[in-house]
């Protein structure tokens, strides 16, 4: 199904061992930008235990799962550009990004809405809202029909259509697109993880497939993540898709910890960059 390229992961561990090309790394309105084209870890959301295949004959009652901890301050507010074009923007301060407990989103659902799962310390868990209580996901490297509250697994939930901007399919073929997929596995999927999948299905691009876009020029994506108020941070990418593993991969470590780890990566080039050991030229002088 669909294309068929090998995963790879990468070595980076964070942003410390990216090549840059400024120490400022500060978006202002025609400030300079940190450019890479890297995903630091592979998307690991579907190691959490599995209770949530509708057939399955050993699923647990979701009434007895522990609701996990979600705290919404510490979610990374963050903007996706193709070109000049913004193309998703979250921000947690919107009325459209609260979340609910899965018992209650089910009565705001409708078939081919987008359900995000979050909770701290996780990389959010996507998934297509079909209808009779159940959502399409892929899940452990298989694409399963599973009812949404057991698909929780105790993570807060919410829609979000709005997220990316992208004009969506009609509800009955986001439905039919998600349907179509189930059962499919390992080498028969085209995702990379829940978010690209359930985005396939609701606006149909190839983009959010595994070799959807040819990885050559320029690099046409870029990431904006919001540090505070006054400051932001750009990484540019070749593909939709690496762009969506680095932010999911901000996702799950949280707002803290992205702006520090930034804030560390950028200290530490400047020292590099005021080293005068480092300049060759200078160092002579020095001698």
């Amino acid at each position: 199904m669909g294309n068929q390229v090998d995963k790879m992961k990468l070595s980076h561990q964070s942003y410390a061992e990216v090549p840059t090309v400024d120490p400022n790394g500060l978006d202002t309105e025609e400030g300079p930008r940190i450019g890479v084209s890297y995903i630091f870890s592979t998307d690991d959301e579907e190691q959490e235990g599995d209770n949530s295949n509708v057939d399955g004959a050993d699923r647990e009652p979701h009434a007895g799962t522990e609701q996990k901890h979600y705290d919404k301050s510490n979610e990374v507010e963050c903007a996706v550009y193709h070109r000049e074009e913004c193309i998703y923007e979250k921000s947690v301060k919107t009325a459209d990004m609260e979340t609910y407990s899965p018992e209650i989103l089910l009565n705001k659902c409708k078939a081919g809405d987008l359900v995000e799962f979050v909770t701290t310390g996780q990389c959010p868990h996507w998934a297509v809202y079909v209808g009779d209580f159940q959502v399409v996901h892929l899940h452990r490297a298989e694409i399963k029909n599973s009812f949404l509250t057991d698909a929780s697994q105790g993570r807060r939930c919410r829609i979000v259509n709005e997220l990316y901007k992208f004009k969506a399919l009609s509800a009955d073929m986001v439905v039919q697109n998600a349907m179509e997929q189930v059962g499919a596995k390992d080498r028969e999927l085209s995702w990379r993880n829940a978010e690209c999948f359930a985005a396939w299905c609701r606006f149909g691009k190839r983009e959010f497939k595994m070799g959807g876009e040819i990885k050559i020029g320029k690099q046409p994506y870029r990431l904006k993540i919001l540090m505070s108020d006054k400051q932001s941070h750009m990484l540019e990418f070749q593909s939709l898709e690496d762009l969506i593993m680095e932010k999911r991969r901000n996702n799950q470590l949280g707002r803290t910890s992205v702006v520090q780890e930034l804030a560390n990566h950028l200290n530490s080039v400047w020292e590099i960059k005021s080293d005068p050991l480092s300049d060759p030229i200078t160092a002579q002088t020095a001698q």
